[in-house]
């Protein structure tokens, strides 16, 4: 029987930002339950399958959460009724009606790794993303700092978001959602990824279940 807590907060995203430029993105203080959260997080450090992964732009370990077998004690965080809340309120955030699949990734930088400026848009593929940043308090001087840019210069700078364990970075992907993570100087930084994907064509108010 997978765990009795409740995976997610009563609303699981509280948007406490919601920005409309350099592209629409909003923030919020913590999407998952705490206990779940700290469960996956030693989940991460000791057992995960984690796999380098190396692109003409980064370098850091990952793996998708669904090609995998998942322990008890994290599995709800891809089941059908979880998803399904997470889907309907990114729809509600960004007022769009979204596909039913949903793709979850888990992300680890080690030191000495980065994520250099991107926008991860490609046609025909993930529309918007939600990230959980998950770590054990890292401090300005570890470096994994979340940067937003107005272009894809990286003096461009249009926020730096510190990754404090629990918070949400959600945003809509575009030619224009340029970011980039810092590199890392100390410790590990995770981060669990769910992406969606906009219906072609979908009117504004119509909603994906």
């Amino acid at each position: 029987m997978p765990p009795s807590y409740d995976l997610l907060r009563e609303s699981a995203l509280e948007a406490v930002e919601l920005h409309d430029a350099p592209f629409r993105y909003f923030l919020a203080r913590r999407c998952l339950a705490p206990d779940i959260e700290q469960t996956l997080l030693e989940w991460f450090e000791t057992d995960a399958p984690w796999q380098l992964v190396e692109t003409d732009f980064y370098e850091q370990y990952e793996f998708r959460m669904l090609d995998v077998a998942l322990p008890e004690s994290v599995s709800p965080l891809t089941s059908l009724d979880n998803l399904s809340t997470l889907r309907r309120e990114m729809a509600e955030i960004f007022d769009v009606a979204f596909d039913e699949p949903i793709l979850v990734v888990a992300h680890k930088l080690v030191p000495g790794q980065r994520i250099a400026i991107h926008n991860d848009y490609l046609v025909g593929k993930e529309t918007h993303r939600l990230t959980i940043q998950l770590n054990r308090g890292l401090r300005d001087e570890d470096g994994g700092l979340f940067m937003l840019f107005n272009s894809f210069e990286p003096s461009d700078i249009h926020r730096i978001i510190r990754p404090v364990c629990g918070s949400v970075i959600g945003f809509e992907i575009s030619e224009n959602s340029h970011h980039a993570i810092s590199m890392l100087h100390e410790r590990e930084r995770y981060t669990l990824v769910y992406s969606f994907y906009a219906q072609p064509y979908a009117k504004r108010n119509s909603r994906s279940v």
